[in-house]
């Protein structure tokens, strides 16, 4: 049997809960889709969650290289998509390695690597 992860840093937003439209982090209640740094939520407003496209990733580029994930995790809702070809060169030109799942995986999928203090970021589209 696996030893369970450590505990992350007290200050980092770990997700605690979600369900349609809502995310719980840190105890605190979140509407619609944001993007989960560990230190910081952002407002995450694609237009379509199917159709992605490079600058919905614009608060992730405006990042400082040195501060930003190398890791990102896109929960895409109910079920797992695939990103666009130049959306995902545009991410790993930024250094980024992008993995797309369903939302819940996501969530579980970024706890797990921001307890082994990976430098992981999500973009979650709300239920």
């Amino acid at each position: 049997m696996a030893a369970p992860p450590p505990a992350p840093h007290p200050d980092r937003k770990v997700v605690d809960g979600y369900g349609p439209g809502v995310f719980t982090i840190r105890g605190e209640r979140h509407d619609g889709s944001l993007i989960l740094l560990p230190d910081a939520i952002l407002p995450w407003r694609p237009i379509d969650i199917a159709a992605l496209v490079v600058s919905d990733f614009d608060a992730l580029a405006a990042i400082a290289p040195e501060r930003r994930p190398s890791i990102l995790l896109i929960g895409m809702g109910a079920r797992g998509q695939f990103l666009k070809p130049v959306v995902r060169t545009a991410l790993r030109d930024l250094g980024m390695v992008a993995d797309t799942m369903d939302t819940g995986a996501a969530c579980r999928t970024y706890n797990v690597l921001l307890a082994e203090e990976r430098r992981v970021a999500a973009c979650l589209f709300a239920l």
